[in-house]
């Protein structure tokens, strides 16, 4: 009996094999025997599927599927001419209704791929707790605080006094983010050589991470997500003078503005990870911060070492460039349980596949992507900021 490793090389063997053609006929209309070798390869794969999933425990592999998908978005990238029946594989894969205007919803794994491509993307996600959800339906996230709360001490026989826990409900919708149109030559449609998915996919991380990174740093709420410095309360105000500077007495009182049951306990709330506690500012407050020294003239900024973060009285720091840079009345500096601040991601990823006149002429081919995600601060009493005075 073939083994299931043996039954993966075919199937991988048969995909890759698939692809190359693809690439390598491009926009190019297929012949009968180009078609009968594709068709081949396909039957092949799917040959080695039908027995994998025989061998398997599990009704597929997600490995499997996710090269599947790959593949069809692949093929939907590069523009490749397909038969009637190859077209729904592609579509197999990426979901559409109205494939003549050049959009598809990308499949499930290609879009979580995604998603988690932008979970390593810019400080935010870096502390934030995240989840993703199917859709972008409204949804309210329930919260609770229970800092303040006490048990009791009672006498022997003594009834127990009600303590009931009170909980809110914060709104956490989503929001479009596109990554603009980006050109691609239509010979690099063309080579093989090239990982098109991976190019097109982190190009798009990359304008999108850097979008909402400054939206869940500094939104408003309206229209867009609540940022973390916003919807935090202001845990210390600067003397007047101090527009443009912090001292060491003001990061003193913003470490003790915070209530210690949010710096030091992990968090076990579900889907909430363990508290990543610390200060949050811009390379530009970091200039201040290094500069300043406690009570004995000693620094007060530890460097970073062993690949650690650099630490603030005790307290890591997180370099967000996002954050407002010092002025008057600006909002510099945040300190607090920052997994308190959650992001939402819906698994609506859209990709656009654009041929126009504008494009065609210039001999090229534009791409939109679509991620739909939002932001909101849980707790008003986990991180508090350092407000500059007006004058």
């Amino acid at each position: 009996m073939e083994s299931i490793q043996s039954l993966q090389g075919r199937i991988t063997a048969s995909a890759h094999a698939a692809k190359h053609l693809l690439a390598e006929m491009g926009d190019r209309r297929w012949s009968a025997k180009h078609q009968s070798v594709f068709d081949a390869l396909v039957d092949e794969a799917e040959r080695a599927e039908a027995l994998l999933s025989i061998r398997q425990t599990a009704s597929g592999s997600p490995a499997t599927e996710w090269a599947l998908q790959r593949t069809g978005l692949e093929a939907y990238l590069r523009g490749a001419q397909l038969a009637a029946a190859q077209q729904q594989k592609v579509k197999g894969a990426m979901s559409t209704t109205t494939p003549s205007e050049g959009g598809y919803s990308v499949g499930t794994l290609v879009a979580r791929d995604l998603v988690d491509l932008l979970k390593g993307y810019g400080w935010m996600r870096q502390v934030a707790a995240q989840i993703t959800t199917t859709s972008g339906g409204s949804l309210g996230y329930p919260t609770t605080d229970g800092t303040a709360e006490t048990g009791e001490l009672v006498a022997q026989n003594a009834a127990a006094s009600l303590g009931d826990m009170s909980f809110d409900i914060r709104n956490l919708p989503v929001y479009r983010f596109n990554s603009k149109v980006f050109t691609v030559p239509i010979e690099l449609l063309q080579d093989a050589a090239v990982d098109l998915v991976a190019a097109v996919m982190q190009r798009s991380v990359d304008r999108i991470g850097r979008t909402q990174n400054a939206f869940f740093t500094t939104g408003t709420g309206t229209g867009q997500p609540l940022g973390l410095v916003p919807a935090a309360i202001v845990g210390k105000t600067g003397n007047t003078g101090q527009t443009t500077t912090i001292i060491y007495d003001d990061l003193a009182d913003m470490a003790d503005s915070v209530d210690e049951a949010h710096l030091g306990m992990p968090s076990k709330q579900a889907g909430m990870p363990e508290v990543k506690a610390g200060w949050m500012f811009s390379q530009t407050m970091r200039k201040v911060v290094r500069k300043l020294k406690d009570t004995a003239g000693r620094p007060i900024w530890v460097p970073a070492a062993g690949g650690e973060l650099p630490q603030l009285l005790d307290y890591p720091v997180f370099i967000n460039n996002d954050m407002p840079t010092p002025a008057a009345n600006a909002k510099s500096l945040a300190f607090g349980n920052l997994a308190r601040y959650i992001i939402r991601d819906a698994l609506q990823v859209t990709m656009l596949r654009m041929e126009d006149s504008g494009f065609a002429l210039k001999g090229q081919v534009g791409f939109l992507a679509w991620a739909r995600s939002g932001g909101t601060l849980l707790d008003v009493n986990a991180v508090k900021v350092y407000q500059h005075s007006a004058t």
